[in-house]
Order: structure tokens, then C-alpha cells, then sequence
């Protein structure tokens, strides 16, 4: 079966009509194979031309501050009574499509590889500035809470990040090194994406809200409890109990 994959390059599905073996057969036998999918490979060459999971490798840092993970996540403004959550679809304030919504609200957040330990602040953009803004003030949370030297900052491709000379003074002003994940890659940021699921599932979405501002107030709050009473799965135990008491 390998064989052919490699001779006609086809998916699980050609596969089995070949050699007489189900659809889900092949395809178990070729993720036992770490065999890469079609659409990471040259159509003509069938070398891989992209990362994929099936090549991520856990990790976890040896200490606090030796790798952040930063990332903006988008959120749609809540109109003043609230929107469809709380009122319907179709009903007043439904904002989920650019018609009736008022914008976004950009989450900025920063994720502390070893402890993570967390911060987030909310931005009405995502500019290299006002990243370079949330960095500085981020660090000096961290600070705060024992983590005094960041090494290094992760983050993606974007440009706010990857061609910004804000970005670029804020992390000479640290001292730490940028590392962008690969293209295409954001399980490689891993940690701070699970983060942005975290903040929609247990605070942006957990409740309903009749205002913007009654969520965003929420936030603080949250981050408190996320990082000093809520257990975290990968660790078993609150961020803070990796931290040295301040």
C-alpha cells in the first residue's frame, strides 16, 4: 500500500478501490505511517512542501520567561442592550454579520511557554504599535509576578509583528529574541491559541452580555482567576504555582 502511494500519489480512497481494502483501512494505515497528506505535498514531485501536525513535537520550556507566545484574536463589539445572545437572531442588536455589527474588538494576549501564565488586554486594532504597546506592558505584568526576563517572543507572520519597527524596538528595549512559527502553522503557537479558545469559551462566551463594556470589564477578572485559581489541564495546578513567590 505504501508503495503505491508513493508510485500514483492518491488519496485513501483511490487506494482501496486498488487493492480491495476499505476506505477507513488505508487511511489508518497511512497516518500509522505518518504518511503526509496530498495537500502538503508537490502534485508533481510528491516531496512535502509544507509543515503539517502530523510533524508538531510537544514541548514545554525549562522556565518561566525563557519563550512567550503571543497572538490577537477578533471579537465582535456587543451593541448597547446586547446582541444576538442575548436578544435572538433577527432580533435588536443582532450583530453577526458586517451589516449590523459594530466592528471588533482585538484581544491581545501573551503566554508564558513554561508557567502559562497569562495577560490579555483589549486594542480597537492590531498595528504594530499598539502590539509593541501590549508587549512592554505585558513584560512588565510578568514582571510583577516573578517572571523578570523574557528571552523569548513567538508569534506568527503577521506583519504587525514580522515588519514592524515597534515591534522590533520593544523587543531590543526586552532583550529578547523574535521567532516566528512557520508559515501556515499555528499549532506551532500552540499555546497561546489554546488561550484564545480558553477566553471564548469561559469568559467572552460563557455569559451573556448586554454591552461591550460589561465584557470587556469581564476580562480582568478572568485573567485573575486563569492564572491564580483556575487548574490548568497541561500542568495540573494554577499558572502562579510555577511562578517564584514576588
Amino acid at each position: 500500500m505504501l508503495e503505491l502511494r508513493r508510485q500514483l500519489r492518491v488519496g485513501p480512497a483511490r487506494l482501496g478501490t486498488e487493492l480491495g481494502v476499505p476506505t477507513r483501512t488505508v487511511g489508518a494505515i497511512l497516518q500509522r505511517n505518518r504518511v503526509p497528506r496530498l495537500a502538503e505535498c508537490d502534485p508533481l514531485t510528491g516531496e512535502v512542501i509544507r509543515s503539517s501536525k502530523q510533524t508538531a513535537v510537544r514541548y514545554e520550556r525549562d522556565r518561566p520567561g525563557e519563550l512567550v507566545h503571543m497572538d490577537v484574536k477578533k471579537l465582535g463589539r456587543i451593541p448597547g442592550g446586547g446582541g444576538w445572545r442575548a436578544n435572538g437572531r433577527g432580533g435588536p442588536g443582532d450583530n453577526r454579520d458586517r451589516k449590523h455589527g459594530l466592528g471588533f474588538d482585538f484581544v491581545h494576549s501573551l503566554v508564558d511557554d513554561h508557567s502559562r501564565f497569562a495577560y490579555s488586554e483589549i486594542h480597537p486594532d492590531e498595528k504594530g504599535a499598539t502590539c509593541a504597546a501590549f508587549l512592554l506592558r505585558a513584560a512588565a505584568y510578568f514582571a510583577d509576578h516573578g517572571i523578570t526576563r523574557i528571552e523569548h517572543v513567538m508569534t506568527d507572520n503577521a506583519m504587525n509583528y514580522r515588519r514592524s519597527n515597534d515591534m522590533a524596538r520593544a523587543l531590543a528595549q526586552l532583550g529578547a529574541q523574535h521567532v516566528l512559527i512557520r508559515p501556515h502553522c499555528p499549532w506551532q503557537n500552540g499555546k497561546v491559541e489554546r488561550l484564545n479558545r480558553t477566553l471564548q469559551t469561559e469568559w467572552a462566551y460563557r455569559q451573556i452580555f448586554t454591552s461591550n463594556t460589561e465584557r470587556a470589564a469581564a476580562l480582568a477578572p478572568f485573567i485573575e482567576h486563569y492564572n491564580t485559581r483556575r487548574n490548568h489541564s497541561a500542568i495540573g495546578a494554577p499558572p502562579t504555582s510555577r511562578l517564584s513567590p514576588t
